[in-house]
C-alpha cells in the first residue's frame, strides 16, 4: 500500500510519478523499497490519468452508500448506530480495494 501512496504524494506534489521518486519517498518515509514493485508501480501507471482515477474509485463507494435508511424506533437505535459504523468501514475498505486495483 505504500508503494500507492508514494505514488498518490507525487503526483499531489505535481512531481513526476518514476521509480526514483517513489524509491526516494519510500526511503524519506522509512520503507526499504522493493526495486520489482516499484517497476511494477511505474509500468501500470503509464498512460493512466491519476486524477480521473481517483475520481471514479471515489465515486463508486458514494454511491453504493446513498441508499435511503429505514425509520427506526427508540430502542432500535443502538443496533442502528452499530450497524452503520460496518456500514462505513466496508466503504472505505471498498475504496482502498479500488485503489490498489488501479495502482497495481
Amino acid at each position: 500500500m505504500e508503494y500507492v501512496y508514494s505514488a498518490m504524494v507525487l503526483h499531489a506534489a505535481k512531481k513526476p510519478v518514476t521509480e526514483e521518486n517513489i524509491t526516494n519517498v519510500l526511503k524519506a518515509a522509512g520503507v526499504e523499497a522493493d526495486a520489482a514493485r516499484v517497476k511494477a508501480l511505474t509500468a501500470s501507471l503509464e498512460g493512466v490519468d491519476i486524477d480521473e482515477a481517483i475520481a471514479t474509485a471515489v465515486a463508486v463507494p458514494a454511491a453504493a452508500a446513498a441508499g435511503p435508511a429505514p425509520a427506526a424506533g427508540p430502542a432500535d437505535k443502538k443496533e442502528d448506530k452499530k450497524e452503520e459504523k460496518k456500514e462505513e468501514k466496508v466503504s472505505e475498505e471498498e475504496a482502498a480495494a479500488g485503489l490498489s486495483a488501479l495502482f497495481g
